[in-house]
């Protein structure tokens, strides 16, 4: 049996399919799979062994169809489910599983702040798409393969985080989603731990403006490392603050304690950090403390996130309570 996954983007949504894959691999061990993924994400999925083989979307869409259309697949797994996905799935013409989006249930907590969200994860939601396949959640987790070659060395940060330090994610794909340098300033002066900034070459200069508040505890590891040694880096660290952001389900991925930092998007959309049987209310993890501000009127405003708040005063994210951030910190730390 040849299975294909299709999962375009992007790196917390790749990650957040690895039980999928996983546990398809274990209840079809004899099975190919393969996955579709954009080419600038491959190496998310790159290591991971329990897909057989790659397909890279490159965003040739017609290309991409008549090299699927080679495999001969017996199903299509369809975990993307947008308009790029179903045409792949109706031009290959085999069966098809996908999940439930709620598409209808997001735009009400964002327009209408009704939320009507199951109280799950997504990866649940994910298994829903392999249920008549009757492949089940382990409740391992998620899963996190980076290249070995690309692990960092203990000479890549300074000598007084080698005995531990504090992970920070300053990045984030929207300005929305972005705790301000000014508040992870407060945070690090703050913060009785070494610190590692983690971010893109764009988050550089945020994590110098960082670092410059705090030099004698704060390292600004942003645009140093690639995916997998920033990976690696959170891997190593033994807490973890961190915006909605790919980083943030990787430290899931290695079962870190997170402080998860919301600001217009919500939790409760089901990207939360993920340990494998973990939800908001009535099951939420001892690894994950979520700091948000869902008092706010207007919060949620956007399922993914702006370049800047419509409303101009960006208190979702300004208004977070630093105070209560390094509380969750010592604590972690202390138990770790």
């Amino acid at each position: 049996m040849k299975l294909l996954v299709i999962r375009f983007s992007s790196i917390g949504d790749l990650i957040l399919t690895t039980p999928v894959v996983r546990c398809l691999k274990a209840a079809y061990p004899n099975a190919e799979i393969h996955f579709l993924i954009k080419k600038q994400f491959q190496q998310v999925m790159a290591a991971n062994p329990y897909i057989d083989r790659h397909h890279i979307f490159d965003g040739d869409l017609k290309a991409t169809i008549r090299a699927l259309k080679q495999e001969n697949f017996n199903l299509v797994i369809d975990l993307q489910k947008n308009r790029r996905s179903r045409k792949i799935r109706k031009a290959l013409g085999k069966a098809w599983y996908s999940f439930p989006k709620l598409n209808i249930r997001k735009w009400m907590f964002v327009r209408l702040k009704i939320n009507l969200m199951p109280d799950k994860s997504i990866v649940d939601r994910y298994f829903e798409a392999v249920k008549a396949l009757k492949v089940y959640n382990d409740g391992k987790g998620l899963d996190c393969f980076m290249p070995g070659n690309q692990k960092t060395k203990v000479e890549d940060i300074p000598m007084g985080h080698g005995a531990g330090y504090v992970a920070c994610v300053i990045g984030g794909s929207f300005f929305t989603k972005k705790f301000p340098v000014e508040k992870w300033q407060v945070f690090c002066r703050q913060c009785p731990y070494p610190v590692v900034l983690l971010g893109g070459p764009d988050d550089r200069p945020a994590g110098e403006a960082i670092t410059q508040a705090s030099p004698r505890n704060v390292y600004n590891a942003c645009g140093k490392f690639s995916l997998a040694e920033s990976a690696d880096l959170v891997r190593r660290s033994r807490v973890v603050v961190s915006n909605d952001t790919g980083l943030m389900h990787i430290a899931a991925a290695f079962q870190k304690p997170i402080i998860s930092l919301w600001g217009n998007t919500s939790p409760a959309m089901g990207m939360f950090p993920y340990y494998g049987q973990n939800n908001l209310k009535s099951h939420p993890s001892p690894l994950s403390v979520i700091i948000d501000n869902k008092k706010l009127s207007c919060h949620p405003c956007s399922k993914l996130g702006y370049a800047q708040c419509p409303k101009g005063h960006f208190k979702c994210m300004t208004d977070l309570d630093v105070t209560a951030m390094v509380s969750a910190v010592q604590k972690f730390w202390k138990k770790t």
